[in-house]
Parts: structure tokens; C-alpha cells; sequence
């Protein structure tokens, strides 16, 4: 009598360790290895060098010699003590605020006339990227671009002569009486199309029925405008100018390619106050004092936005 015999089948020897559930420990130690490449580069580029810059303010002669000593507070007496530092306040304060509202202004001007019904798509499209043209420049082009037309001989003098609004040229970026207007044009320019995307972007994402039913209600074309677009876009309003604040209040290349902090301190910025400190009077550690002071008002405008986010959400 012949018998047969069926061979069990082979299971791999991987199969029970496929199977074997994880570790508590290292389900919760994983996240953290994925993050610490991030975490890592982070510490070397900006938590080191700011504590650095704040130990160099608490000293004397740093970088330049061998024996530098502590000074404490001195440097910060220095720099809150120095008239050009408030002069650099004031001409920060006024080249911010100016620029954040017509910024503004500007950008929900652009933003209503992109998002109206009554142009086509081909106006719209076209008026898109006329509008969107200062925000693709950098700032060394920009800079360069309005040195040439704000010059004597420039096309801006030009045109203003030949319109009879003024009777001789005018050296916008040299003049002290207007230096400062015209460094706040610039940047009011090249800065709207930002708040002109950010804008139109929240004013497509307005549901239509609102605006249908506060037509049905009879509201008119400010009241919808009052009580329908500005509480929708309120929190985009309040982020972007947030980072509004905080990128022009730290504006330099701009200022510094094209009037330098001149002519006598008008359009002299904390940026470029601080630069001349490090790199023209070599005076590092008061520079570090200053750029510490300037740290601390980013960080108050930075916790303002991080609690608004999350007011937000």
C-alpha cells in the first residue's frame, strides 16, 4: 500500500519578525529622527549665531582684537543713547507705515478691479501681469531701474517738466526734502502686488451667496463691500500686513543701493544704521547691541503674528 505524504509549507524566516509589533520607545523617538536634520541645520544657522551676536554685545572690541573684555549694558547705553539711532527709528517708523497702507490701499484697489465682473478674461489676464510686474524684479534691478528714472535727467523730471508741475530738475534721491518721500515710493511700487495676489486670491474664495443675499437684503455696493468683503478677508488682512510690518521695518538693500542712509541721515534706516556701525566704523559690538534691539522688536511683531495664526486656526 503506497502512502503519500503532502510537505508543509515553507514560511520565511522574516515572516514572525514582519509581525512583531513595534516598540513603544521607538515609535515615539521616530519622529524625532526624521526631524533632526531640520532641527540640526536650524541650530547652526540661526540659534548660534544669535546667541553669538548677543554675547558679542556684552563685550568690548570683539572680532577686530585678541582682548576683548566684558562691558555689559554699555553697548546698548551707546546705542540708545546715539541721535542718529532715534533719527533711524523715526525714518523706519514713517517709511513702514506709509508703505503698509498704501501697500494696502493699492493692493485691494488691484485686487476688487481684477476680481470685477464687468472685465473679460483677456483684460483681466493682461492687467495680471502688468500689475504683477514689480514683484518679479529683485531689488538690486528695482533699485537701479528708479536711480535712473528719479536722476536729473531722468524720464520722471522729464515728464514733470514737460507737464509745467515743476520748473527745474530735481535730485529726488539726493535732496533731503524729498529722499525719503521717494525711497517709500519705490518700495510702495515694487511691494503692492503682493497684497494685490494675497487679496485676490481671499476675495475668488468669498462664497457668492453672501453677496446674493445682501443684494435680496438691499444693501448697495459700499454696504456689501463694508459688511461682506472686508469681515471675509479681515484675517488675510491682518497676516499679510503683519509681514508687511516685519519685512519693511527690515529693509536694506533697497535703502542702501540706492541713497545709502543719505543725504545727512534723511532716509538713514535701523538696517543700514547698523551696517555702518559693523562695517564702516568696524564698531562690532556696539553694531550687535543694536542688531539685538532690532531682534527683539522682529520677535514682539513675530509673536503678535504666530498668536494671530493660531487665533485664526
Amino acid at each position: 500500500m503506497r502512502t503519500s505524504t503532502q510537505a508543509a509549507p515553507r514560511q520565511s524566516p522574516w515572516r514572525g519578525l514582519a509581525r512583531r509589533p513595534a516598540r513603544p520607545w521607538a515609535r515615539r523617538v521616530e519622529p524625532y529622527l526624521f526631524l533632526s536634520p531640520t532641527v540640526l541645520l536650524m541650530l547652526v544657522l540661526m540659534l548660534v549665531p544669535i546667541v553669538m551676536v548677543i554675547g558679542y554685545s556684552l563685550m568690548d572690541r570683539v572680532i577686530m582684537t585678541k582682548d576683548s573684555r566684558y562691558a555689559g549694558l554699555v553697548n546698548y547705553v551707546d546705542v540708545l543713547t546715539n541721535p542718529v539711532f532715534w533719527t533711524a527709528v523715526r525714518n523706519t517708523t514713517f517709511f513702514t507705515g506709509v508703505s503698509v497702507v498704501a501697500h494696502l490701499v493699492l493692493g485691494m484697489g488691484f485686487a476688487l478691479l481684477l476680481n470685477s465682473p464687468l472685465l473679460g478674461n483677456a483684460t483681466k489676464a493682461i492687467f495680471r501681469v502688468i500689475y504683477i510686474l514689480p514683484w518679479l524684479f529683485t531689488v538690486a534691478i528695482i533699485a537701479v531701474l528708479w536711480r535712473l528714472l528719479l536722476n536729473p535727467n531722468g524720464v520722471v523730471n522729464h515728464l514733470l517738466q514737460g507737464a509745467g508741475l515743476v520748473d527745474e530738475k530735481v535730485e529726488w534721491l539726493a535732496s533731503t526734502s524729498t529722499a525719503l518721500y521717494a525711497v517709500t515710493f519705490v518700495n510702495i511700487w515694487s511691494g503692492y502686488p503682493f497684497y494685490m495676489m494675497s487679496l485676490l486670491a481671499g476675495l475668488q474664495g468669498i462664497p457668492r451667496d453672501l453677496y446674493e443675499a445682501a443684494v435680496v437684503d438691499g444693501a448697495g455696493g459700499w454696504q456689501r463691500f463694508a459688511h461682506v468683503t472686508l469681515p471675509q478677508l479681515r484675517p488675510i488682512i491682518v497676516s499679510i500686513a503683519m509681514l508687511d510690518v516685519i519685512f519693511t521695518t527690515q529693509q536694506f538693500a533697497l535703502i542702501w543701493m540706492t541713497t545709502g542712509g543719505g543725504p545727512i541721515n534723511v532716509t538713514e534706516m535701523l538696517s543700514t544704521f547698523t551696517y555702518k556701525l559693523a562695517f564702516s566704523k568696524y564698531d562690532f559690538a556696539t553694531a550687535s547691541a543694536s542688531a539685538v534691539i532690532i531682534f527683539g522688536f522682529s520677535m514682539v511683531l513675530a509673536f503678535f503674528y504666530v498668536r494671530h495664526q493660531k487665533a485664526r486656526d
